[in-house]
């Protein structure tokens, strides 16, 4: 592997949902791309996205040659009795010399660490680790070396933990937002019958439908309705938690809205808290997307680290979801 392109701000993670999007990923300027194996044993598991382990393979030769790093997520739970796909996920990882993996369950964490204790492990957000004392069992048990902190937490609380904990922390930036209560939504599984925790997937396409209803379109999942817009409306993919439902007879937004998370404008206060990485969401959106946003990112870490002011890139705020931002729990100005 060369050595790294650039002496980051900090580290840029970026999403690869197949093999020519991690190419673009690398090409626009990340540091780290992380990607999934085929099948139910990472959270983005759709037909269309993901890696063989020939391809898997490929993309760490082209990333590695670039100075960039490979990540892979198995971020799934397996089933009780059926670890075996999960296992083999680890393997194929570590015989493509991937430079870590993202876990989350217990028992697979214990498997890495057992059968390839050289393989380096990052706690994946499913597994909802937010206190010193979960993060320590985690650090203890199976030598993790970075956590990805769960979207829960103020910034003046990510310093705090940072303090404590002893690892690395990674944090998202931008991209979709859910409840915000990662590895324990069951909504979509009690809908669909699929589980985003096991099986890989949240509100699968082919459980989704559109239908208008003269000047209104009818967002559905499954046979249960999730929203109706106006016609002048955007749209939104029906997920269970962005879902627009009646109370007291007025439609709300009861868990989230449809609103995406930049947090570009907090980069420096990100790095004072003791971030080293930031995580772009996104395994998937187009190569078009990743591109744009790992190249908007890429630039401003670069001014951050030549000690400029950089300049937030307008095109960000107009592709998040729903066409509206926020910087969610991390300025919680509710509080």
């Amino acid at each position: 592997m060369k050595e790294p392109r650039r002496d980051s701000y900090m580290e840029l993670v970026c999403p690869a949902g197949n093999p020519a999007a991690l190419e673009t990923a690398v090409l626009a300027g990340a540091d780290s791309v992380y990607c999934g194996l085929k099948g139910p044993t990472n959270a983005r598991n759709y037909p269309g996205l993901n890696f063989d382990p020939d391809e898997l393979k490929a993309g760490v030769a082209f990333a590695h040659a670039h100075g960039c790093k490979i990540f892979v997520a198995i971020n799934t739970f397996p089933r009780a009795g059926d670890a075996t796909p999960w296992r083999q996920a680890v393997d194929a990882s570590a015989e493509a010399e991937v430079d870590a993996v993202i876990l989350a369950d217990v028992g697979l964490l214990a498997y890495a660490t057992k059968t390839h204790p050289t393989l380096r492990r990052h706690l994946s957000v499913q597994a909802a680790a937010s206190n010193p004392l979960s993060i320590a069992f985690y650090r203890e048990q199976f030598d993790i070396k970075r956590l990805v902190l769960p979207r829960v937490l103020a910034l003046d609380e990510i310093r705090a933990l940072v303090e404590r904990i002893g690892v690395e922390v990674e944090t998202f930036v931008f991209g979709s937002l859910g409840t915000m209560v990662e590895g324990r939504c069951f909504l979509s599984s009690y809908i669909t019958g699929i589980s985003p925790s096991s099986d890989g997937a949240c509100a699968p396409a082919s459980h989704v439908a559109y239908r208008e209803e003269g000047d209104k379109l009818r967002a559905c999942l499954g046979s249960t309705t999730l929203n109706i817009f106006d016609k002048n409306e955007s749209a939104a993919y029906p997920t269970p938690c962005k879902g627009r439902f009646l109370v007291n007879g007025k439609p709300l937004y009861l868990f989230e809205e449809p609103v995406g998370l930049n947090l570009a404008q907090m980069l420096p206060d990100l790095k004072a808290a003791g971030v080293t990485a930031l995580k772009i969401e996104g395994r998937q959106r187009s190569r078009a997307y990743v591109e744009q946003v790992v190249r908007a990112f890429r630039t401003v870490l670069d001014a951050l680290a030549r000690g400029e002011e950089p300049a937030l890139s307008p095109e960000l705020r107009a592709i998040v979801e729903g066409g509206r931002e926020t910087c969610g729990a991390f300025r919680k100005g509710w509080r």
